[in-house]
Parts: C-alpha cells; sequence; structure tokens
C-alpha cells in the first residue's frame, strides 16, 4: 500500500480494481476521512484537499482536529523483560522512557527518525 504526506497527515493510497476507482483515507487519527478519485494524480489532488478540508472543518466547529504521531504509544511486553529494562535504565541513570526511545531511534535506518 502507498502513502501520502501532507502537512503532516498520512493518507492510504488504494486502487478497488472491481470499480476502477482510486481511493484512500487519512491515517493514523481517530476521524474518519476519507479521499477518492478516478485518477492516481487525481487522487494525490483529492488527499490534499482532504486534508485542507479537515483542518478547516475543525477550525469550524472551534475544535483541535486529530494529530497523527503524538509521540506516545503503549506496547505490551513480558512482565520480565519491563523489569530488565527499568533496571538497566536505572543503572545508566536514565529514565525508561529515554532508554526505550533510545533503543528504538537505533534500530532504524540512519536519518529515518528526525521529523520530515
Amino acid at each position: 500500500m502507498t502513502h501520502l504526506e501532507h502537512q503532516g497527515y498520512v493518507g492510504t493510497a488504494e486502487l478497488s480494481a472491481e470499480d476502477g476507482v482510486f481511493h484512500g483515507k487519512l491515517a493514523f487519527i481517530r476521524d474518519l476521512v476519507t479521499y477518492e478519485s478516478d485518477t492516481a494524480n487525481g487522487l494525490v489532488k483529492a488527499f490534499h484537499e482532504a486534508v485542507e478540508d479537515y483542518l478547516e472543518d475543525c477550525k469550524a466547529e472551534d475544535r483541535e482536529p486529530d494529530r497523527p504521531f503524538k509521540g506516545q504509544f503503549n506496547i505490551r511486553t513480558r512482565p520480565e523483560l519491563h523489569r530488565a529494562y527499568a533496571l538497566l535504565a536505572a543503572k545508566r541513570g536514565v529514565s525508561l522512557n529515554e532508554l526505550i526511545t533510545n533503543t528504538l531511534e537505533s534500530a532504524l535506518p540512519e536519518k529515518r527518525h528526525t521529523a520530515a
């Protein structure tokens, strides 16, 4: 699946072979925002318009738009792994959050963990 990006929002891009229509939705937010087009280039344009319309609608409704990637997410792991990382963080004199963030960053390919 292809992803589109505009103003910090990510959208999907798919083809319905059955209908011959390109379609997508904003990903990683709770609100449902969809778009479609008969052409690939039209889908990109429809995605950009959907983001702009979403932001304008939120402003008109005086509500904060849902933002993807807020920098927080919950993970579930085995208690013994949680314990091991908590003890390692304490030993290194850093927070568990800092240790996990550094571990996650080191697992990404070069320059992938900087904001675009």
